[in-house]
């Protein structure tokens, strides 16, 4: 009776870790799933929270504020307002076209190289020109 008892515990344990290793792989479906559309606003650079002063290329400067939108159309847009060493406040909009492979977005930008992002539920994380660019919904 004993060791029939402990072999309907054992199947009972693997049914339900089965149960949970399904809704844990579903989780991860749904994040690499989710509909990416929307703009994101610029939380912080290279791990520095907006406003950020920066060193790119050699050169100080500091990012104001910025913005990244996802469209439906394949298509995605950036705006940065920065301070360079002159001084002047500069506002920089791009463009780009995207391709989505899961969590992942690649972008072709107008004029510009690629540059390869992953989305996080409702965080997009951008490496461009060896700067990292957190972005939140």
């Amino acid at each position: 009776m004993k060791k029939r008892l402990t072999g309907v515990l054992r199947i009972c344990v693997a049914m339900v870790a089965g149960h949970v290793l399904s809704a844990y792989a579903q989780q991860d479906s749904a994040l690499s799933e989710a509909d990416p559309v929307g703009v994101y606003a610029l939380v912080s650079v290279n791990g520095i929270p907006v406003p950020a002063n920066i060193s790119h290329e050699g050169n100080a400067l500091q990012v104001r504020s910025g913005t990244f939108t996802i469209n439906g159309d394949g298509t995605c847009s950036t705006k940065t307002v920065f301070v360079p060493p002159s001084g002047t406040e500069v506002a920089r909009e791009v463009g780009a076209t995207y391709t989505r492979d899961g969590s992942r977005l690649t972008m072709q930008w107008k004029g510009a190289g690629r540059t390869v992002g992953t989305i996080r539920g409702d965080t997009f994380i951008m490496n461009n020109e060896g700067m990292v660019f957190v972005y939140r919904r």
